[in-house]
């Protein structure tokens, strides 16, 4: 039976989660106080902030980024009303529409605990160059200056196309979901090279995240020489996230229709810190991604 609900499954980690660990991209969605946009490509059940924090205390987290989903658009009331339920725990990565946003708003929205701005082309089927680097710069000039890290959630064969905006861009920028890699296209896929170049500038952080957007396999073990030459270059430009609560399962949208109510894909959270863990070996790499990174990144105490 699907459900509708967020659900993890059992399996534990063989490695403590350090203290001050950090889930760098969840989402909360709450319908019934918090009105879905219409125009949506799917319609979510809820997840709300109890919720997560049964997660977040199930896995050992301390600290989560709550992300604006695309299904609220630019409105985001929901994920600001879930960040002051967390206070210091939470930190926000919103959406916000560069045209009508005043400086006013982004202070607010600082203040609130807001330290990202998401431009999200993947979820909106954008794979123009053109149009990507639009939108990339559109967010880029309008929030310099007030605190924000650069969110991207894109394919990483655009990432050629972004690369010099990237690097210009004055702020750090991180990339979702194994920077938009695919596991099967391997270490030669387009993009990844300037993905390399890119991390070791030290402007470009990428969130190890949602693995079962970027590989088919059920175990994801295709996606490991990515994930370990990623370590490799830079493990001090890399978070973990979990995508809690998984979006995207059952039947494809364009069978169900958007306003169907979409159940939550069945994901094992405590397993995929695990393999987190059997990525990142001996030594101290797993510690600063779970925790050191993601407070320096999205201004956490240290």
């Amino acid at each position: 039976m699907e459900r509708t609900e967020p659900t993890s499954l059992p399996p534990a980690a063989d490695r403590a989660v350090p203290p001050r660990a950090c889930d760098c991209h969840v989402h909360v969605f709450d319908p019934a106080r918090f009105p879905l946009a219409a125009g949506r490509a799917y319609t979510p059940g809820a997840a709300r902030l109890d919720a997560l924090e049964a997660l977040m205390a199930d896995l050992g987290i301390a600290r989560a980024v709550l992300v604006q989903p695309s299904v609220y658009g630019a409105d985001n009331s929901c994920l600001l009303a879930a960040l002051a339920g967390l206070g210091p725990r939470g930190r926000g990565v919103i959406v916000v529409d560069p045209a009508q946003v005043t400086d006013a708003d982004l202070r607010a929205f600082h203040q609130a605990g807001a330290r990202g701005v998401r431009i999200n082309l993947e979820s909106r089927g954008e794979t123009r160059a053109a149009a990507a680097r639009a939108a990339f710069a559109a967010a880029a000039e309008r929030v310099a200056g007030h605190g924000f890290v650069l969110q991207i959630y894109a394919d990483l064969a655009l990432l050629p196309a972004l690369a010099d905006d990237i690097a210009r861009a004055g702020a750090p920028v991180v990339l979702d979901h194994f920077a938009g890699a695919r596991a099967e296209r391997g270490l030669d896929q387009p993009g990844f090279a300037e993905l390399r170049d890119l991390l070791a500038t030290g402007q470009v952080w990428v969130k190890l995240s949602a693995p079962y957007r970027a590989s088919q396999q059920p175990d994801h073990a295709d996606l490991a020489p990515i994930a370990r030459a990623l370590i490799a270059a830079r493990p001090d430009r890399l978070v973990w996230a979990s995508d809690w609560p998984h979006t995207g399962g059952g039947a494809s949208r364009a069978q169900r229709g958007a306003d169907a109510v979409e159940p939550f894909r069945a994901i094992d959270d405590k397993g995929n810190l695990a393999m987190l863990a059997h990525w990142c070996g001996a030594g101290p790499v797993f510690d600063r991604i779970l925790a050191d990174n993601a407070a320096r990144l999205f201004d956490f105490p240290l």
